[in-house]
């Protein structure tokens, strides 16, 4: 089945499944109140988005200069860099780190490049076990999913699934109480940070003028998964760049506050390399894996380019109609909501993942949220511009946008079949979508020019 397809058949699905969308609305919903109180925090919040906004693009116009700078500052205090093509080339390279290490098992903190690069199922067809420590992540793992949402990886999920995928997976008595299924998955935890030989890391931010990495988290796992063994891996896009430390002061309370609605998050850390002489914890060795993955291809594209810009908040996931009807896992991508939309096509092809830009009302309601002023829903115009160009429509619909076209400038030509043979040509062709789901739409027996010509004929 085309990808296409499929998502057309899981978006019908969820979207008249009662129970998922009372999950979906009542916790974006959550994240929503809280998002518009947190703007409180700003004496001029649009300000601070047009600044935010200023500095991505210049890092995106200047990405080699900023890639080579940081390399050059992290290498300084040593750490290692290895710059990744795909996610192929970024798999080997740690995969040959892993062997060195002879490790058995790994520590991650939330990161959507090792979802990108399906980091967990490559490891575990090498007989190596990666345990997400994120609660979130943890819990979709054990359900044997995807992440959900960039931000909130769980939150499809009631306490009561929750709950009953603990009893089941872990073999502990059924519990609604949240602080008691915490606490378990805590205790389990605990003891995976001290037995992996490595931690593995995504970044926030990459940070040029320091050669360091900040990651953001509310639960404090990236500090233990970074800290605990022995090698920490980071995989990071290479448009996380930032300029400089002091460009955190912005981009750290903008984050939160799209987010989850914070002032900040509860934890934030920047690390500039392994654990040095006199230090008390730490890694003895850092990697950073700069990963492209398809965004030169993007990057190359002027017009679309600025979707590099994204800081992952997830704020547009939140405010997009067609997310909370069709939740996450409809998208079948890393990414999903407009931002994911956008940038799917380019990052995994956009033969396979066009339709994703088609689903959206173009209501503008991502663009006027996201932190960094990223036109989204113009995007999704200019990828489904892109998409026609490429000739990657279908016959049927190519062959019937030529007959439209024809019809609309020839009012003979449009008149000429009656209000009968349109309206069962209209039923045919949206009897599997608009007609699905509505009525039918009925052509008026006269058309407008018969009406026209019998009223002045009367008058």
């Amino acid at each position: 089945m085309k990808n296409s397809e499929s998502f057309l058949l899981d978006a019908d699905s969820k979207t008249f499944d009662p129970e998922h969308r009372r999950k979906i609305n009542f916790n974006i919903g959550r994240y929503n109140d809280a998002v518009a109180k947190g703007f409180s925090q700003f004496s001029n919040h649009e300000l601070g988005r047009q600044r935010a906004s200023y500095i991505k693009t210049q890092v995106i116009e200047n990405l080699d200069k900023y890639l080579i700078e940081f390399e050059a500052n992290f290498t300084r205090n040593g750490g290692k860099v290895i710059w990744a093509q795909d996610a192929a080339e970024a798999l080997s390279e740690i995969h040959k780190i892993l062997k060195e290490k002879k490790t058995r098992s790994v520590v991650k903190s939330k990161t959507m490049t090792t979802e990108e690069i399906h980091f967990n199922s490559y490891l575990e067809k090498n007989g190596i076990q990666s345990i997400e420590t994120d609660l979130g992540e943890y819990i979709v793992q054990l359900a044997g999913q995807r992440p959900y949402h960039i931000v909130t990886p769980a939150m499809h999920m009631s306490r009561h699934d929750i709950s009953k995928l603990f009893e089941e997976k872990l073999g502990i008595p059924y519990t609604e109480d949240a602080q008691e299924l915490t606490l378990t998955a805590r205790r389990i935890l605990r003891e995976k940070y001290l037995e992996a030989e490595v931690g593995v890391s995504g970044a926030n931010f990459l940070i040029a003028d320091v050669g360091g990495i900040a990651v953001t988290e509310n639960e404090g796992n990236a500090r233990l998964s970074t800290t605990f063994p022995k090698t920490h891996i980071a995989i990071v896009g290479i448009e996380k760049l930032i300029p400089s430390l002091s460009d955190l002061g912005l981009f750290w309370p903008m984050l939160a506050q799209s987010g989850t609605g914070q002032q900040v998050t509860v934890y934030n850390t920047v690390l500039t390399g392994p654990c040095k002489q006199g230090e008390s914890d730490g890694p003895e060795e850092m990697y950073v894996v700069l990963l492209d993955n398809g965004r030169t291809n993007l990057m190359m594209d002027a017009e679309k380019r600025q979707a590099l810009n994204c800081i992952r908040c997830g704020a547009c996931l939140n405010i997009c109609p067609v997310y909370r009807n069709i939740g996450g896992h409809t998208y079948a991508s890393t990414y999903s909501g407009p931002i994911g939309s956008v940038i799917t096509p380019h990052l995994d092809g956009m033969e396979k993942f066009k339709h994703l830009s088609f689903a959206s009302s173009l209501c503008g309601a991502c663009t006027s949220v996201c932190p960094v002023k990223i036109d989204l829903h113009n995007l999704l115009l200019l990828n489904r511009n892109q998409s026609v160009n490429e000739g990657l429509a279908a016959k049927s619909e190519r062959f019937g946008f030529k007959l439209w076209m024809k019809a609309m400038k020839n009012r003979k030509l449009l008149n000429l079949p009656g209000a009968g043979l349109k309206n069962f040509m209209v039923s045919f062709i949206f009897k599997n979508s608009w007609s699905k789901r509505r009525e039918d739409i009925h052509v008026a027996p006269k058309s407008f020019q018969q009406l026209w010509k019998e009223r002045k004929g009367n008058s």
